[in-house]
């Protein structure tokens, strides 16, 4: 496997983020609910942020997820998780933890003192992961009509 740095609108993670959307609306709780938000491909641009794509080592994609900077808290500098996608073919294969892992560590190298996320209860397996890689229940932080959990780490 490889996990590169790349944009979000090459036309590889383009392509994974268009059907994370789609599968995101499809499976919502509550049917046409979903309201896609794509961040600004800047906000994933070194050094604020950072975009990887996880591929087989022959170039099949993965999954992919992206880094962005928030606005600092009295803890310090703050990064954001967002879009953590795998495709449905590879699940299962503790995909979604490297690519979480390799995001925590960009974040780390970026100086983030916390990682912070949003994602929807619906989403069982996701939280399941963020909590058992030590993200815990943090207030809502942003406005997300999609969210209806807010979890956040502290980076040591």
């Amino acid at each position: 496997m490889r996990l590169v740095p790349v944009s979000p609108t090459e036309p590889v993670p383009a392509a994974l983020l268009a059907d994370y959307f789609a599968e995101r609306a499809a499976g919502f709780p509550t049917p046409g609910g979903y309201r896609p938000a794509t961040a600004d491909p800047a906000a994933f641009a070194p050094p604020a942020g950072v975009f990887l794509l996880l591929t087989e080592d022959d170039g099949a994609p993965l999954g992919c997820g992206g880094l962005r900077s928030l606005l600092p808290t009295d803890a310090g500098a703050r990064s954001e998780v967002k879009h953590l996608y795998v495709v449905p073919a590879a699940r299962g294969r503790g995909l979604g933890r490297v690519l979480l892992g390799a995001l925590e560590e960009c974040a780390r190298a970026a100086g983030a003192a916390t990682l912070v996320l949003d994602t929807n209860r619906s989403l069982e397996a996701a939280g399941g992961l963020y909590r058992s890689t030590g993200f815990v229940p943090v207030p809502p932080y942003n406005d997300n009509p999609n969210a209806t959990d807010w979890y956040g780490k502290a980076l040591d």
